[in-house]
């Protein structure tokens, strides 16, 4: 199966994985990202949590 989705942000991926790596320093996980089989089921988790919740208090600041 292809995928023929097309980017519409140029440069998405590489901003959200720079993103993924600030919220898990913040949460004391940056050395797991390096090797990403030793994360937890939870560790990544908290890191999707914790990212999905500064982009929504990012959106209500824009507001």
């Amino acid at each position: 199966m292809t995928n023929t989705n097309k980017a519409v942000v140029p440069g998405k991926k590489q901003a959200l994985n720079q993103f993924k790596y600030e919220v898990a320093q913040e949460l004391g996980l940056g050395a797991k990202l390096d090797n990403p089989e030793t994360l937890t089921t939870k560790e990544a988790g908290s890191i999707g949590g914790a990212m999905v919740k500064k982009m929504i208090e990012r959106a209500e600041n824009n507001l």
